[in-house]
């Protein structure tokens, strides 16, 4: 099968990233989110990383224009019907990915491959809401998108030989490194990742050392780029949270206890870069 016209369900950060590079890899896109300003927001912001593009000279003026072009705005899920695979990158909650499979399953051509961004949510329980679980798979991209070369390929238990290798070549042709990834909670990237977030935050909140201390200890002595709770706060630190107690209930272990001090910054709203406020203060 051949990829040529795709849907990013999402236009949020994850999703109008995944729209930038498949469009700039030359598909047709359809960017669809449940309102027309939440897509313009979207589409503006693909429209500015391709203006900095082309400011540094890694893009001509033609290039761009060709690249959003490529882009269609999308409010109706029926559009589905016009694709060949959907790529899914709404919020990162199993209710709302079941609701939203179940209907794409119904809209979408027989041959279309139904795909997630998810971070940690099992794609064998998402495939399970629909008739075509062999054609469901999980594509998790790294934050930025644009930036990020890595995507781990996630089988679900029905997933295809052949649906598996259609996604593999897409990452790559989306200048991606696909990784081969089994279906348990967290996958790899957030099974490490999250456990060690977790962990500076009990480090802090047991008076170890201040965050900014703890955050240096990481990019100095194990050359991490970003500090733990500074990337918790990029990440969102909702979002943090729901992973830690994916982890939890999937694998039943307390090592996986999200850190009560998360928890409070959660009810209190302070969620991180988004909001403002999370273990730092942004403008």
């Amino acid at each position: 099968m051949t990829v040529k016209q795709i849907m990013v369900i999402g236009a949020g950060q994850m999703g109008g990233g995944i729209a930038q590079v498949c469009a700039m890899a030359g598909y047709n896109v359809h960017l669809h989110d449940l309102k027309e300003e939440f897509v313009e927001k979207g589409l503006n912001v693909i429209k500015k990383n391709l203006e900095r593009q082309v400011s540094k000279g890694k893009m001509t003026e033609e290039e761009q224009t060709q690249t959003f072009q490529r882009l269609t705005p999308s409010v109706d899920l029926q559009n589905a019907a016009k694709v060949d695979i959907v790529i899914e990158a709404a919020v990162e909650n199993m209710e709302i990915k079941s609701k939203l499979f179940a209907e794409l399953d119904g809209i979408a051509a027989e041959h279309t491959i139904l795909a997630t961004n998810t971070s940690s949510l099992p794609i064998t329980e998402i495939a399970a809401v629909t008739n075509r679980p062999e054609k469901v798979i999980g594509m998790h991209f790294m934050n930025p998108v644009p930036v990020m070369k890595l995507v781990e390929v996630i089988r679900g238990l029905a997933t295809s030989d052949e649906v598996y290798q259609v996604v593999e070549d897409l990452a790559k042709a989306l200048n991606k490194v696909p990784v081969e990834v089994n279906d348990f909670p967290g996958f790899v990237a957030n099974r490490i990742l999250m456990p060690m977030i977790n962990e500076a935050i009990y480090t802090l909140y047991e008076g170890v050392a201040t965050k900014e201390a703890i955050d240096e200890v990481m990019k100095l002595g194990m050359n991490h780029p970003m500090g733990p709770l500074a990337l918790a706060d990029f990440i969102g630190l909702d979002t943090c949270l729901y992973i830690m107690e994916t982890l939890h209930e999937g694998f039943g272990d307390t090592k996986y206890r999200p850190c009560p001090l998360l928890r409070k910054y959660v009810k209190a709203g302070w969620l991180g870069k988004k909001t403002g406020k999370g273990f730092y203060t942004y403008e």
